[in-house]
């Protein structure tokens, strides 16, 4: 009786232990914890607060360049877009493709093997950096003078530019940081560094323009100096053996780089085209309407960006968690995380829309006065783009679901549809129909065609997977 009572204490005493350590095992790893909306939140909001901050580093250069400088540097700002959104893509597309191929492999216990992927995409995020920038250096010049750009403009891209591209590598590693820290359970010290960098560009911004006149490169460089807060950090944070992940000896596997540069293809089609797009809308508006049409432009992006942030960020902060639920076939998770993350994005979509047409005038008057014919263009423009942001907040989160899914296909023909072919058909179609009111509508109006595609797809893969993913 006496060896049955000690040997039941015994086994009492090994249950608690066991049940402690899966306690310790269960704080360890997030991912294991119910999916609730509290807990969907605890990954999202940190990278929404970051990808808002995020935003601020275009839109401050913005602010200070159109109110120190003016407006034709606030133009020149935007048409260096299209070369900034090349440097974006690609760093977007090694980030998002190589952060759910590594942690799908970290979902099946393959770390040796996700930590040496992990530490050579960095090395050709380094590498891909490095030959970017030598070649906008070639390219710049030439393609500035192709656009016939009066002296001033000119002058100023070519300004802006050279002070940006010396920020290339830093660029790079910030987006992949950025997400690599949300995967290692680190979201809070990522938002930590978006702040941290956003905070120092407006700092920057303000001395190097104001107070040093450096001019437009100033911002270029402010900017730069912002994004290389999280590149600095990740590089001292991924160093240390004590991350989840972290850098080991890399193996180079040309087949992860094949498969992380497909898998984000879509998001690099989304950069790639965001500036072919914004180049149409430029060359419109100056054939329509003349350089002010220009600033409007940038300004409304401005607006439509610091909305669109907040979807992103939802979306990057719910990814890994779609990816290491696909990895571990948890399909009961998954179908809950993507059910409660379209309500979270509907009422997003319904405030941020809302917001931004009550507040458009206090919006486009941060960066102009009324008494300013850019004032005019920008409001109303804005107010009939909010109609978009009805529709990108979902369009957003199914091509980073179906990414995160390691879908890339689909992920990217929506992103293409989405940003080239209905963007393209709409600034084609509206504007000779309606002049200047239908280049405002060409966004609501591929954003509403987009979502329709979105739909279909989602609902396409609900029934071909009812199975496998989403049951």
């Amino acid at each position: 009786m006496v060896y049955h009572t000690i040997v039941g204490q015994k086994n009492k005493q090994d249950a608690q232990k066991a049940s402690r350590k899966r306690g310790k095992m269960e704080e360890k790893n997030v991912y294991q914890k119910t999916v609730t909306l509290k807990n969907i939140l605890k990954f999202a909001v940190p990278t929404i607060a970051m990808s808002v901050f995020m935003s601020f580093y275009t839109m401050v250069d913005g602010l200070f360049v159109s109110n120190l400088i003016s407006t034709d540097a606030l133009s020149a700002i935007n048409l260096t877009a299209p070369v900034i959104q090349l440097v974006t893509a690609v760093s977007t597309m090694l980030a998002t493709g190589g952060s759910a191929l590594i942690m799908k492999k970290m979902g099946e216990q393959r770390t040796g093997e996700a930590r040496e992927d992990f530490t050579f995409l960095i090395l050709v995020n380094v590498v891909t950096g490095l030959l970017m920038c030598g070649l906008g250096y070639l390219a710049m010049k030439p393609v500035f003078a192709s656009m016939n750009l009066s002296a001033d403009v000119l002058r100023y891209c070519v300004e802006y530019l050279s002070r940006y591209l010396l920020f290339t590598v830093p660029i790079l590693l910030m987006n992949n940081f950025t997400l690599y820290m949300i995967a290692s359970g680190k979201a809070a010290l990522s938002l930590i560094c978006s702040v941290s960098g956003g905070v120092l560009n407006m700092v920057l911004d303000y001395v190097f323009i104001a107070v040093l006149d450096w001019g437009i490169g100033g911002a270029a460089a402010a900017t730069g100096m912002g994004y290389s807060v999280t590149a600095l950090v990740g590089l001292f944070v991924f160093s240390q053996k004590k991350s989840l992940l972290h850098f080991k000896k890399p193996v180079m596997r040309l087949r992860v780089l094949k498969k992380a540069a497909a898998n984000g293809s879509s998001e690099m089609a989304t950069a790639l085209v965001t500036g072919i797009i914004t180049m149409m809308f430029n060359w419109t508006m100056l054939t329509y309407v003349g350089e002010n049409g220009v600033a409007a432009v940038t300004i409304i992006t401005y607006v439509l960006m610091f909305a669109s942030s907040l979807y992103t960020g939802y979306s990057y902060g719910v990814a890994p968690m779609i990816s290491y639920y696909h990895g571990e076939k948890n399909h009961g998770k998954l179908k809950k995380l993507v059910a409660l993350s379209i309500k979270v994005i509907a009422v997003i979509s319904v405030l941020t829309s809302l917001f931004s047409f009550l507040f458009t005038k206090p919006l486009v008057s941060v960066f102009t006065r009324p008494d300013n014919p850019v004032y005019g263009l920008a409001v109303s423009g804005n107010r009939i783009c909010t109609i978009a942001l009805f529709f990108i907040g979902f369009n957003i989160f199914a091509s980073g679901m179906f990414t995160a899914l390691s879908k890339g296909m689909v992920s990217a023909v929506l992103a293409f549809s989405r940003s080239f072919v209905f963007m393209l058909a709409a600034m084609l179609l509206l504007p000779a129909l309606l002049g200047v009111p239908g280049i405002w509508l060409a966004t609501p109006a591929a954003e509403m065609m987009a979502f329709l595609l979105s739909i279909g797809m989602m609902s396409r893969q609900g029934k071909k997977s009812c199975r496998t993913t989403f049951d």
